[in-house]
Parts: structure tokens; sequence; C-alpha cells
């Protein structure tokens, strides 16, 4: 039987698949839009069970506030080509709209609400036989408070922040907040948000990072009294390099050998354990203030710390929580 435009156009409408994919369906169908849009559907579970083993890197990340929820979520794909096709993004809109309707807290939740003739899990599959890419749903994520804010950066869809406030906060303030998330990708509000395991780990780095500045500078020193540039015999390349340029002879490697050898060993046996420890403390707390977003500098003022520009709006003022998502590896 001949299918009509308006058949084509209005199968296109229920299901977001292409002209001919419409056309196609509307043709082995019969004209029956139940079938028509069940051999679409059956086409995106065939793409998806085909391409289940692809990487999605690409995709729309997107981020929403109702005043005191706000939400993250984004939808993966293979390529940028999808990720920018206004259907694509317009479908990862209405999900999280969907899960801001339903204050949804998992992704499960999510795919489960009802979406067109099925699921949110199943409108996923069809766009899947629609353009021919895996896709999945990813990070997302929620934050509550008296108020919250988001920010998509550049607007590009890539990277998105949320955030929430124990008290109603000036716009323009929490939107800076999000951007300070974005930029300097903080890991918890304070110190206290930063677990015991990541705190014992960074002293663990650092006084290894400080034993080995300590012997090395203490072979510097040697080497240097023995009248031999330490930057001349820091490796057997450019030992043989520098031998080749006349700039050291093979006694003096010979002898630096030696003496980075022996001060390496009787410094490191002699190392003042509490100097190490109070030097290894002094980097854990250059490191809480790089990733604990009240301690950092701000990027509006880098006078002040972001603490210092939410007491400025309020002495009260502060952030409960926040998430950041990005599709970009950092």
């Amino acid at each position: 039987m001949a299918v009509s435009m308006a058949d084509i156009t209005k199968l296109r409408k229920l299901t977001g698949a292409g002209m001919m994919d419409c056309k196609n369906a509307l043709n082995d169908a019969e004209g029956d839009f139940d079938k028509a849009m069940e051999i679409i559907r059956k086409k995106g579970q065939a793409v998806a069970a085909k391409r289940s083993d692809r990487e999605t890197a690409e995709g729309c990340v997107l981020a929403k506030s109702n005043g005191e929820y706000a939400a993250v979520i984004a939808l993966k794909c293979e390529t940028d080509f999808v990720a920018k096709n206004a259907d694509f993004v317009a479908l990862t809109e209405a999900i999280l709209d969907a899960a801001m309707s339903n204050k949804c807290q998992t992704l499960d939740e999510i795919k489960a609400l009802p979406m067109g003739n099925g699921t949110i899990a199943d409108a996923i599959v069809e766009r899947s036989g629609i353009t021919g890419e895996k896709m999945e749903l990813d990070g997302f994520s929620v934050v509550t408070g008296a108020c919250t804010a988001v920010y998509n950066h550049q607007n590009k869809n890539q990277l998105c922040t949320i955030a929430s406030f124990n008290k109603p906060c000036d716009e323009k303030v929490a939107h800076e907040i999000c951007m300070q998330i974005a930029a300097m990708n903080p890991i918890a509000v304070d110190e206290a948000g930063v677990s015991e395991e990541i705190k014992q780990n960074e002293i663990n780095v650092a006084i290894e990072k400080t034993k080995v500045e300590q012997v090395q500078k203490a072979v510097e020193a040697a080497l240097k009294k023995a009248g031999i540039n330490p930057a001349h015999v820091d490796s057997e390349e450019h030992m043989e390099s520098n031998m080749t340029k006349g700039w050291i002879t093979a006694e003096d490697i010979a002898k630096a050998k030696e003496i980075k050898e022996k001060v390496a060993a009787e410094k490191a046996a002699n190392l003042p354990q509490a100097m190490i420890e109070n030097i290894a403390k002094g980097r854990l707390s250059k490191f809480l203030k790089e990733v604990c977003l009240l301690n950092q500098e701000s990027i509006m003022d880098s006078k002040k710390t972001v603490a210092d520009v939410l007491k400025a709006a309020d002495a009260e003022l502060t952030v409960s929580e926040f998430k950041r998502f990005t599709l970009r590896a950092e």
C-alpha cells in the first residue's frame, strides 16, 4: 500500500526516527502505526545488542535546578556528530525533565519512568536504532538544599556542575560557585569531607617524596663540593654525552658514582624523621587547600578564598554539597 507523507510525518513525531526509517517501517507494517513503531523499536534493540561492547566516549551533559533540588545527567553515545544532534540533545533534556519532575535519586528510577509508548530505557534503545550508535545514561547526580544552582560550561553540554547551599543565596554568587567547581574540580566542600584514606595516602606520598628530595640535596651538595656539576652526572645517558663533549672525564664519572652511592646511603639512613613528617604535613595542608572547595582561591578574586566570597555575601552562607560531571578526561 502507498504510504502518505502525512503518515510518515506522524510516525516521525511519535518516534523521532528519520523520514526513510519511518517510511520503510510503515511499508513493512502495511500502514499499521503500532506495528511500525514496534519495527523501529526492534531495530533499536538489534543495534544496542550489536554494539554493546562499543565505547560511549561522547554525549550530552545537562543540569537543571528547580529551587531546592538540582540534577545533572549525561546521555552518552559513540560520536560527537550524534552528540550534537538536536534530537539527541532534546532526548537528554526530556529525560532530565522527567527525572526532575519525579525527584529521582538513581539511574534505575529514571530508566523505569514512562516515555512515549514505553519507558525511558526503551526510548534510549529506540534512539540507538535511529542513529546506529550505542547509547547509555551515566553521570546522574542530585543535590538538595535551601537553594541550588547549576552551570553548563560554555553551554557545550560537556561539563556541568550543581551545588546546594544551606540558605537562600544570591544568584550571581551561586553561579560563581558552580563555575569554581567546574574550573578547579574540588573533591570535597571542606577538609571534613576528605576521607581519612585519601589524607593518609597523601601523607605517605609526601613522606616518600620528601625523603627522596632530602637525599638528592645531600648528593648534589657532595658533588658540588667535589667540583662536579650535578646536572652533568644525573643519568647514565648524560654522563656519556657530557664526556663526549669534554665537559667531564671518565675519572669524574667514576668519582661521581662513588659519591652518589655513598652519600645517598648515608643520608637515607640518617634522615630526621620529625622534619620529614613536618614537611609532609605541610604538603598535606597544601593539598587540602587545593582540593577543598571552601579553601580554594576564588577564580574571580585570587586574594579571596571561596569561603571569603560566601562570607561576604552572607556571614552564615556555605555550600552544603556539590556534584561535577564531565565527558572529558582530566
